[in-house]
């Protein structure tokens, strides 16, 4: 097998909360249906879909490695439908925050040490 790429299907409580919430975090849409939309943000991809599970939403998790881990902590700051942020810290492999997502996802913000 040959993989060329893995785009997750992340959940959402309420879809067009859900779109806003990625779109304000600096992600672009592409309609795909009326229940699934794909969102990227230089070549990372992943599909958010209108389906909800609270324990498969509470326990999803991603990691977006970034280049600049204040600049993406003051975008995401700004976000009105985030749930949660965490101040940056400094950790072995770098930089990390953490982001609640308006479903209860995580999301690692991370900018590593290279």
């Amino acid at each position: 097998m040959d993989v060329t790429g893995i785009k997750p299907f992340v959940p959402s409580k309420d879809f067009d909360v859900s779109k806003c919430f990625y779109s304000e975090i600096g992600f672009t849409s592409e309609y795909v249906t009326d229940d699934l939309m794909l969102f990227e943000n230089g070549g990372c991809v992943f599909f958010l879909q209108r389906f909800y599970n609270e324990v498969l939403a509470n326990n999803f998790m991603l990691q977006i490695c970034v280049s600049d881990i204040f600049d993406a902590h003051e975008l995401c700051s700004n976000s009105k439908h985030k749930t949660k942020i965490t101040p940056v810290e400094e950790v072995s492999w770098g930089k990390v925050f953490y982001l609640w997502g308006p479903a209860g996802e995580l999301l690692h913000i991370t900018q590593l040490n290279c």
